[in-house]
Order: structure tokens, then sequence, then C-alpha cells
């Protein structure tokens, strides 16, 4: 499965639109069987910032979900907290999505936006937080000595 990677900048137009990078727009085609570019669009839960999920990476969240019980405090603020705030979204012909403006309000966006590449998913940023972000990420990684697991490094 092609995976997001890099970090792109893009602007942000005066009706909320941005162009998805080329490369995350092929990602996203070769995840959809239906060739097209679907996301669904929501807050980060640690980050000031807006994830970008793959339709089909974000309908497999409900696997876990649908395990807990229906009723209970835990699904009831785990469902809210995913799905009350997230946006289905496809891009247009020209590799466009529009931001909502309460997730541009969230993330702090300007003209300028970052896509982060996360692998299985990507982020938007505002630029400046985009690069502490980045930064926070490779110093706390090198501090702890982070590895993935089976790397042969531990």
């Amino acid at each position: 499965m092609a995976s997001f990677l890099g970090t792109h900048q893009n602007r942000l137009d005066a009706k909320g639109r941005v162009s998805v990078p080329a490369s995350f727009r092929a990602s996203l085609r070769a995840r959809d069987d239906n060739n097209g570019t679907h996301l669904v669009l929501r807050p980060s839960h640690q980050h000031r910032c807006i994830e970008a999920w793959p339709t089909v990476e974000f309908e497999a969240l409900a696997k876990p979900l649908n395990r807990l019980d229906l009723f209970s405090q835990a699904h009831d603020d785990l469902a809210a907290s995913l799905y009350s705030d997230a946006f289905p979204v496809e891009a247009d012909k020209e590799g466009r999505i529009l931001l909502p403006d309460n997730l541009v309000s969230y993330a702090g966006l300007g003209e300028t936006v970052v896509f982060m590449g996360l692998g299985r998913i990507f982020q938007i940023w505002e630029p400046e937080a985009a690069e502490r972000r980045r930064a926070e990420a490779r110093e706390r990684a090198r501090t702890h000595g982070l590895t993935l697991p089976g790397s042969g490094s531990q």
C-alpha cells in the first residue's frame, strides 16, 4: 500500500481550498477501489493540526470501537471524539480539497499550509507549528532511543 511521505507546502485559497500534493493524491488513488481521492478530515487528538485519513483507514477505526459496549462511557467518548468532528471530502479534478472553517481555525491555518506525511495518514499544519513538531519528534525519538519493533535495534 502506498505511503504518504515527505513534507509539502501549498497555499490555502480564499474559499478554503488547498491542493493536495500530487504524490499524496497518487497514494490515495492507489488505496481507493474507485480510483478516487476520498478522505476524512478531523482534528488531531494530540496536536493543533488537521488529520487526513484515507476513507478505508478511517473506516478501520470502527472495528476496535465496535468491540466496546455500545452504551458504555468509553464507547460514547471515543465515538464522539472520532466521528463528531470528522468531515468526508473528495478532491476535485484539480486535486483541491475544501477545508472546513472549524478545522482551519482549530489548526490555526493561514494562507500557507504544510502537508506532513505520516505513512498511513497525513496531517495539515500551520508552517511554523509543523517545523516545531518535526523537530520535537526527531529530538524525542533520538533522546528516547526509539526504534521500530523487529528492526534489529533495541
